[in-house]
């Protein structure tokens, strides 16, 4: 049996486990906020195509356990899968990350796409917490790489 090369992230964003498996649960929503995707389509229910900086990937939620975890499989992509786990911390949550993935010499390239998401969603959400509006709000490359996850 093969396999699977694994990943996980885990970072501590200010806010409660609602906010950020709602902003996580709005994938119509990732163009503004996630710095590796440009543009999003639903094809169906839970069927993306996501255009982001690497080409266009197909995404489909497989597991959906609101405000617990979510993963979702993906077609185009070097990522077999790709999931979040929510751990609630009363005022806090920490949020872990995850990837499978085909080729283990894929493992540095994807720790450092994982890094950069974690710090996108990290600087949407303290946005969001301060009272931005989303409509308001621009994602900046430099302010995101700054962010500390």
């Amino acid at each position: 049996m093969k396999i699977i090369p694994h990943t996980e992230l885990k970072t501590n964003l200010n806010a409660p486990v609602s906010k950020v498996y709602n902003v996580l649960n709005d994938f119509m929503n990732l163009p503004r906020w996630n710095i590796t995707v440009n543009d999003i389509e639903e094809l169906e229910k839970d069927k993306y195509l996501i255009h982001s900086t690497v080409g266009d990937i197909i995404n489909i939620v497989i597991e959906n356990v609101p405000e617990k975890k979510m993963a979702s499989k993906q077609e185009n992509s070097p990522m077999l899968k790709i999931g979040y786990d929510f751990e609630d911390k009363g005022d806090t949550t920490d949020v872990t990350l995850w990837t499978d993935f085909e080729l283990e010499d894929q493992r540095d390239v994807l720790n450092m796409a994982a890094e950069l998401f974690l710090k996108s969603l990290k600087v949407y959400v303290d946005f969001l917490m301060e009272g931005g509006n989303p409509e308001e709000y621009t994602k900046k490359f430099g302010k995101i790489q700054k962010a500390e996850i």
